[in-house]
C-alpha cells in the first residue's frame, strides 16, 4: 500500500479529518493505485461503520411539470423529454407502496415529489398518507419535497417523516452551471429549515455534470461541514432532451474512485449509491467494496432500477446486514 493511502487511512481510523489537499492527492493517485485506494476505503468503512448497510426505496409521488431548470432532469418543464407527468399520488397508493417495501425487508421509504416546493395543500395530503403509514406499517419515512419552510417541515415531522432529502447536486461554485431557477443558498436554507424542524438530512449530488475533481471534493467537504450522515452518490444518466444529454458517462472505475475518496472524507456516513446505478456493471457491486454502504433500491424516479430482492441478495453476499444508520 502506498505511503499516502496508509497514512491517511490510519489518520481517519484514529478519528481525524483529512484536508482538501489530502483528498485531492488521494483522488489523483494513478490508475495502478486505484485497487489499494478502494480496499483502504473499505477498511475505513468496516472499522467505523461495521457491516451496517442502509437500504431505502423511493416512490415517485408527483412527476413532471417542474418549474426548475436543473439541466440533468427529465422532469423539468423547460425541456422536451419523455418523462411521465402526474399530480401528487393519492394516499392509498403511497401507503400501498410503503407496505410493499416493508414486506420485503426495506427499513426506509422515501416519498419524492417534483417541483420547486409542495404547496400547503399538498403538504397536508402527504401528512395524511404518512400518518396512515405510521399507524399501520413499521418503516421509517423520508421525504424529498423541494424548498419548504420550517413550518411545513414541522408538520411533516409531526406526521412521522424523520428524514429530509435535499441534494446539493454539486459544489457551491459550480451550481449555477447546473441550475439557475434556484440557488445553492436556497438548498442550504431548506436543509437548515428541516434541521430546525427536527429532521435528519440526506444530501449528496450527481457525478458527471461537467464538474471538476475539485468540485466533487468541495461538495463532500461541505457535506462534512453540514454534518450530513446520508450521502447519495448519483451518476448522471444523460437523458435525451436535457442540456446534459451528450455528457460523457462515467465508468465503474470513476465511481469507485469517487466513493473511495468520499469514504475518507465522510468516514461515518452512509455513502449511498443512487441514480445511474443501472449504467454500471454488476449493480455497482464494486462500489460496495470501495467504501459505499448504502443504496437506493427499486426504481429510480424516471429510470428503472434493480429489484429489492436482487439488492438484498447482493448485500448478503458481500457480508452486509441491513440496518438503519443515523436514524
Amino acid at each position: 500500500m502506498s505511503n499516502l493511502v496508509q497514512e491517511l487511512k490510519e489518520k481517519v481510523q484514529a478519528g481525524n479529518e483529512i484536508t482538501k489537499e489530502e483528498a485531492l492527492a488521494l483522488y489523483n493517485l494513478p490508475e495502478e493505485n486505484l485497487k489499494e485506494l478502494c480496499e483502504a476505503a473499505d477498511e475505513v468503512r468496516a472499522h467505523i461503520c461495521n457491516n451496517a448497510f442502509d437500504m431505502c426505496t423511493i416512490i415517485n409521488g408527483k412527476s413532471g411539470r417542474c418549474s426548475e431548470n436543473c439541466k440533468f432532469c427529465s422532469q423539468s418543464a423547460h425541456y422536451k423529454t419523455c418523462s411521465e407527468q402526474y399530480p401528487l399520488l393519492d394516499k392509498e397508493e403511497i401507503v400501498k407502496q410503503a407496505k410493499y417495501n416493508a414486506d420485503r425487508g426495506v427499513l426506509r421509504y422515501s416519498i419524492v415529489t417534483s417541483g420547486r416546493a409542495l404547496t400547503d395543500a399538498e403538504v397536508d395530503k402527504v401528512c395524511e398518507a404518512v400518518r396512515e403509514i405510521k399507524r399501520t406499517i413499521d418503516i421509517e419515512i423520508c421525504g424529498s419535497f423541494g424548498l419548504l419552510n420550517t413550518e411545513q417541515y414541522k408538520r411533516l415531522r409531526e406526521a412521522g417523516v424523520t428524514r429530509i432529502h435535499n441534494n446539493l447536486e454539486t459544489s457551491a461554485s459550480y451550481f449555477s452551471k447546473v441550475c439557475t431557477t434556484h440557488t445553492h443558498e436556497d438548498k442550504l436554507q431548506a436543509i437548515k429549515n428541516a434541521r430546525e424542524a427536527g429532521m435528519s438530512i440526506c444530501s449528496g449530488g450527481i457525478m458527471g455534470l461537467g464538474e471538476s475533481v475539485e468540485d466533487r471534493i468541495d461538495m463532500a467537504l461541505e457535506l462534512r461541514s453540514l454534518n450530513v450522515k446520508s450521502v447519495p452518490v448519483n451518476m448522471l444518466n444523460p437523458i435525451p432532451g436535457t442540456p446534459f444529454e451528450k455528457n460523457e458517462k462515467l465508468t465503474i472505475d470513476d465511481m469507485c474512485r469517487i466513493v473511495a475518496v468520499y469514504r475518507f472524507i465522510l468516514p461515518d456516513a452512509s455513502i449511498r449509491l443512487a441514480g445511474g446505478r443501472g449504467l454500471l456493471p454488476g449493480h455497482g457491486r464494486e462500489c460496495f467494496k470501495s467504501g459505499a454502504n448504502a443504496v437506493i433500491s427499486g426504481d429510480m424516479l424516471t429510470t428503472a432500477g434493480y429489484t429489492i430482492e436482487s439488492d438484498m441478495n447482493m448485500i448478503h453476499e458481500l457480508g452486509y446486514k441491513e440496518e438503519l444508520w443515523d436514524k
